[in-house]
Formats: structure tokens, C-alpha cells, sequence
């Protein structure tokens, strides 16, 4: 159902800097790269939504949607963990540490993160054992 996800930057540079290796630890490609914007997702399989990072095309400051986040989901904890520290590690800011928010569902762990620019960003498992 969904293509792709764009939120905005400020900043490309910094931006790769973040967002690279969280993308590598999930194992998703750089599917797109110009001037304007980047994106990621799977190069050989365009049913896997892409996920860009570019200045807004207006040309005024990229801002951040309040109640905006763009979740990442995975069936196990460890990479929710490791993403979260990832995120931390490369310049992000913690929104809520990886753990168990059982008032989501009784499996779900999540982490939260803001990347330098203010995005929000969760990294979830729904049927954390």
C-alpha cells in the first residue's frame, strides 16, 4: 500500500551521516541519490516501500509534522536495540529506550528516536517473546 515515505532535511550531509548505517543495519540498499534527496529500500524488489530523505522541494526550511513518525518493524528485539543505539551513536536524539510498551499489544518492544533534523522514528516488534 504505501510506495514510499519523504521527510524532510536540512541539512543532506549530516542526514547520510544518520541514516546510513541505520539503513545498512537493516539491510536495505541506497536506492537513489542526487543533489535534492536519497532514498533506500531494496534495489531488485520495488515492492518494499522506499524510504527518502530530501530538502523540501518549496525550498523553505524542512520542519517536522507534530504527531509525524515513520516506524520500522522487525520480528526481533536485538535489531530494535541495536537501531536505537545506532541512532544515538550518529547523532540522534532519544524519544523512549528500547523496551516493552505492553498498553500497544501485549508482544509489542519498541525504541524511539528523533534524527537530527527532528523526524521522529520508531523501531518495533509486535510479537516480542
Amino acid at each position: 500500500m504505501i510506495g514510499y515515505t519523504m521527510i524532510g532535511t536540512n541539512d543532506l550531509e549530516k542526514s547520510l551521516r544518520f541514516y546510513d548505517p541505520l539503513m545498512a543495519a537493516m539491510d536495505l540498499d541506497q536506492c537513489w541519490r542526487d543533489e535534492q534527496s536519497v532514498s533506500w529500500g531494496k534495489r531488485a524488489d520495488e515492492a518494499i516501500p522506499r524510504f527518502f530523505v530530501g530538502y523540501p522541494f518549496d525550498g523553505g526550511a524542512a520542519t517536522v509534522g507534530n504527531g509525524s513518525m515513520t516506524a520500522f518493524l522487525f520480528d526481533n528485539t536485538g535489531i530494535v536495540d541495536r537501531l536505537h543505539a545506532l541512532a544515538m551513536q550518529n547523532g540522534g536524539s532519544d524519544e523512549g529506550a528500547p523496551g516493552r510498551r505492553p498498553h500497544y499489544g501485549a508482544g509489542f518492544y519498541g525504541a524511539y528516536a528523533r534524527d537530527p533534523d527532528g523526524n521522529k522514528l520508531a523501531f518495533v516488534c509486535y510479537n516480542a517473546g
